[in-house]
Formats: C-alpha cells, sequence, structure tokens
C-alpha cells in the first residue's frame, strides 16, 4: 500500500501537516526529535564506555597466580 505514494503524495502529506499543526509547532517538534536523537546517541557512547571500562578493570582485577620460592615453600613445611 505504501509503496504507491510517491512524491506527489508526500507532497500532498506535507502540506496537510503543515496546515493542521502550523509552522511554529512542526519546527519544536522537529527539534525536540533532534534532541532526542542526540540524547540517544550519548546514551549508546556512554554504555560502550562502560562497557570497555568493565573489561578493563576485570582484566586488572583477575588474580594473578602465585609462583613460590624455595625458601616459602620450607617454611610452610
Amino acid at each position: 500500500m505504501l509503496n504507491n505514494i510517491g512524491l506527489p503524495g508526500l507532497l500532498l502529506i506535507a502540506v496537510v501537516v503543515l496546515v493542521l499543526f502550523g509552522r511554529g509547532k512542526i519546527s519544536s517538534l522537529m527539534g525536540e526529535v533532534g534532541k532526542g536523537i542526540t540524547s540517544f546517541k550519548k546514551g549508546i557512547s556512554e554504555g560502550e564506555n562502560d562497557l570497555a571500562d568493565e573489561k578493563t578493570g576485570e582484566i586488572a582485577s583477575t588474580p594473578q597466580p602465585s609462583v613460590e620460592t624455595e625458601t616459602e615453600t620450607k617454611d610452610k613445611v
């Protein structure tokens, strides 16, 4: 159904929306959409940074196996 809209149909829809809502309302709505997209991208970026920080934190906090020297082994016995 939506495959046959074409350019004249889109222009007609744009004119009807402009008449119904007015130029000011549409521009403020588009401004809010832009802020939402910017906020979404910022959230995605922060989430990726948090995951990267967790990965580096896990690598740094993994305990390394201790290597016992001969004197430590004799002390335990």
